[in-house]
C-alpha cells in the first residue's frame, strides 16, 4: 500500500447528545431573535416514555429490557422517527435523535415533527424469535404514543423492515384491524414504498453530487470513504461508486479495510452477508474507526454514531468534502476546527434526510392506497432534496455562516412560524 496508515487509539470523548443539541439550538434562536416561547418549547422534548418490559427468551428465563420513545415537537405535523435496537442507548441520546428529526422535516420542508425511539439491546446476539418477542412487547408498551396520525416509527439502527411488519401487525391486533400507516420502512407486501431501504444512503449521494457540483469537484475518480457500512454507509457507497467515486476504505463495528487503488464495493457487500463484517477482505489492508476519518480522500462519509468527529481528530480529517450519514457524527468544537480548515460538511440533518423524505412518500402512498414506481419515488427524492440543498446553500452564502447553521436557522425559523400560527392552547 501506498500510504502508511499509524495506529491511533479511540480519542472522542463521550458528550450528552441532547445537551449538544440544546446548544446548536440556543445559539442559532440567538443569532436570528427567535421568540422566547418558541426558543424554549424547542430546548425540551414534549414528551417522554420509559418502559421497562419483561421478554421471555427462548432458554426459558425471564428478561427485562429498558425502552424509550420520545416525541420532540409536533407543531408541524405528526411525530415520525426511528426505533434504535443497540446496548448503549440512552434516554437523553433518544431525546437528541427526536431533536434532529424535527430539524431534519423542517430542513425538508415535510409536515413531520421529530420523536425517535430505542431499545437498549444488542441485536446481534437476539434470535430470531426472542427479537420477534422483544418487538411486539415494546410495540404495545408505547402503543400509549404512537398512531398513523400522531407518531409513526420507522427503522433505525439495529432495525429492519421485518421489525416493522412486527411493529405494524402488533399494532394492528391491538385495535383490532390492519393500520398499515402506523409504521414505515414496511415491506413491500405490507404497504412499503419502494426504494425505502435505500433512502437514506441515496439522499447522501445525491447531496454529495449536489455540493461537488457547487465546489466544482470531479466525481469521477474522486476518492470516498465510509465509516460505518450498514444500510446507509454501504448504499452511500455503491450509489457513489457508480457515479464515478473510487471507494478507498469502509468499515463496520468490528473493524475497517482499505485499498488506495479502490475496493469493489458489490464485492465487499457480498463477503460482509457471508462472514458478518467488511474485515478480511481480500487485497486490502485493515484500519481502525478513527484511522479511517484521517485518510487522504476528496469525500468522507461518517455513516456509523454519534460523536466520531470531535475536537482530538478534527484537525486530521483530510477530506474536502464530509457528508454526514450518520446523526450527530460531529461535535460542536470539531464543527469548529474543520470550518476553519476549510471542509464543507454537509449536516446531517441534510445529508441524511432521505430516508425520512420517503417515509413521507410511503406514508402519503398508504393514505391513498395508490403506490408508485421506484422511478417516481426517485424522482421524487431528487426534487425534495435539490430543493432542500438550495435553500441551505442560500442560507449559508447569504448569512456567511457554514451549512449546518445554516440548516438550523433554515428549520428553526420554519418551526417558529408554524408555531406562531398555531399560538398556545389554551
Amino acid at each position: 500500500m501506498s500510504q502508511q496508515i499509524q495506529s491511533v487509539g479511540p480519542v472522542c470523548e463521550i458528550t450528552n447528545p441532547f445537551e449538544m443539541v440544546q446548544q446548536r439550538i440556543d445559539a442559532i434562536c440567538e443569532r436570528i431573535g427567535t421568540c422566547e416561547v418558541c426558543y424554549l418549547r424547542l430546548r425540551e422534548c414534549e414528551r417522554e416514555l420509559t418502559v421497562h418490559f419483561p421478554v421471555k427468551m427462548d432458554e426459558g428465563r425471564i428478561k427485562v429490557f429498558t425502552g424509550y420513545r420520545v416525541q420532540h415537537n409536533d407543531t408541524r405535523g405528526p411525530a415520525k422517527g426511528g426505533i434504535r435496537y443497540h446496548p448503549d442507548v440512552t434516554l437523553d441520546e433518544t431525546k437528541a435523535l427526536a431533536a434532529w428529526m424535527t430539524l431534519k422535516a423542517a430542513v425538508v420542508n415535510i409536515p413531520y415533527g421529530g420523536a425517535k425511539g430505542s431499545v437498549a439491546c444488542n441485536p446481534k446476539v437476539l434470535s430470531q424469535g426472542e427479537l420477534e418477542r422483544l418487538t411486539r412487547r415494546y410495540a404495545t408498551e408505547i402503543m400509549l404514543v404512537i398512531g398513523p396520525e400522531r407518531d409513526i416509527p420507522a427503522p433505525d439502527v439495529g432495525t429492519n423492515p421485518q421489525v416493522m411488519a412486527w411493529i405494524m401487525d402488533t399494532y394492528s391486533m391491538n385495535v383490532g384491524y390492519s393500520v398499515l400507516g402506523v409504521v414505515t420502512g414496511k415491506p413491500i407486501a405490507l404497504g412499503g414504498s419502494k426504494g425505502r431501504l435505500e433512502a437514506t444512503g441515496r439522499g447522501c449521494m445525491i447531496t454529495a453530487k449536489l455540493c461537488a457540483k457547487h465546489l466544482g469537484m470531479n466525481l469521477d475518480g474522486a476518492t470516498v470513504a465510509v465509516q460505518g457500512f450498514g444500510n446507509v454507509g454501504a448504499v452511500s457507497a455503491v450509489l457513489l461508486a457508480k457515479e464515478g467515486c473510487k471507494i478507498i476504505a469502509v468499515s463496520d463495528t468490528k473493524g475497517g479495510i482499505y485499498n488506495p487503488k479502490g475496493l469493489d464495493v458489490e464485492d465487499v457487500l457480498s463477503h460482509k452477508k457471508v462472514t458478518g463484517s467488511v474485515i478480511d477482505f481480500k487485497d486490502s489492508e485493515a484500519l481502525t474507526h478513527a484511522e479511517l476519518l484521517e485518510l487522504e480522500c476528496d469525500i468522507l462519509v461518517p455513516a456509523a454514531l454519534e460523536d466520531e468527529i470531535c475536537a482530538p481528530n478534527a484537525a486530521s480529517v483530510k477530506a474536502r468534502m464530509i457528508v454526514e450519514g450518520a446523526n450527530g457524527p460531529t461535535t460542536p468544537e470539531a464543527d469548529r476546527i474543520l470550518c476553519d480548515n476549510g471542509k464543507f460538511v454537509i449536516p446531517d440533518i441534510l445529508a441524511n434526510a432521505g430516508g425520512v423524505v420517503v417515509s413521507y412518500f410511503e406514508w402519503v402512498q398508504g393514505l391513498q392506497s395508490f403506490f408508485w414506481s421506484e422511478d417516481e419515488v426517485n424522482r421524487q427524492l431528487q426534487n425534495v432534496m435539490d430543493n432542500a440543498f438550495h435553500e441551505v446553500l442560500e442560507v449559508s452564502q447569504r448569512e456567511k455562516i457554514d451549512m449546518r447553521n445554516a440548516a438550523y436557522m433554515l428549520a428553526i425559523k420554519r418551526i417558529e412560524e408554524a408555531m406562531m400560527a398555531r399560538g398556545i392552547f389554551p
